[in-house]
């Protein structure tokens, strides 16, 4: 069964411990992760580098370190980011937002929060791009909509307006000086 067939995206956090052995990682231990096809589900199994066997590597594979994660700050004021909003898109998971989730992603791994691990291309040619979370281990499996430069704009613009911002033309700042003549003074 191909990439196109199964979910746009979903996350998957490093576990804490190795799927073979049990062994828990500790802080900033280099471990192996790999995602399978299971079913309509993509599955994410980390081990440990004893338990490591490249004979099965699955759809991707990747070398990472496992990072406790810090104890949650308390938030006084829940503030609309460009990573909130990607997990809030994600969690909804509607097909219409498939071109924000892209852009958003591609935006936190320019801010260098998510680090693309792997490319998977269906025979189709549609393509699924994989990112880890750079702190929390979290996987992204994120659809490529392949967007068009035409498009791009109007998706930028949508981004913009669903993070609280001002669409491009909306700032009345930006709006072009009108001419005053004298006579209407």
């Amino acid at each position: 069964m191909g990439i196109e067939n199964r979910g746009h995206w979903s996350v998957r956090k490093c576990s804490k411990t190795c799927v073979k052995c049990a062994k828990e990682f500790a802080d900033r231990e280099s471990l192996f992760s790999r995602l399978l096809a299971d079913g309509e589900e993509y599955v994410r199994e980390d081990f440990c580098c004893d338990c490591w066997n490249k004979k099965y590597p699955g759809l991707s594979v990747w070398k990472t370190v496992f990072l406790v994660p810090p104890p949650p700050a308390e938030e006084t004021v829940k503030k609309e980011n460009a990573e909130s909003l990607l997990r809030k898109l994600i969690d909804q998971d509607d097909e219409v937002d498939l071109d924000a989730v892209f852009i958003l992603a591609v935006m936190l791994e320019r801010k260098k929060i998510l680090v693309e691990r792997d490319v998977q291309t269906a025979e189709n040619g549609s393509k699924m791009r994989i990112y880890e979370h750079r702190k929390t281990g979290e996987s992204f499996l994120i659809v490529d909509p392949q967007l068009k430069l035409d498009a791009l704009e109007q998706v930028q613009e949508r981004v913009v307006s669903l993070l609280g911002g001002k669409p491009h033309g909306d700032d009345p700042a930006s709006a072009p000086a009108k001419r005053v003549d004298s006579a209407e003074e």
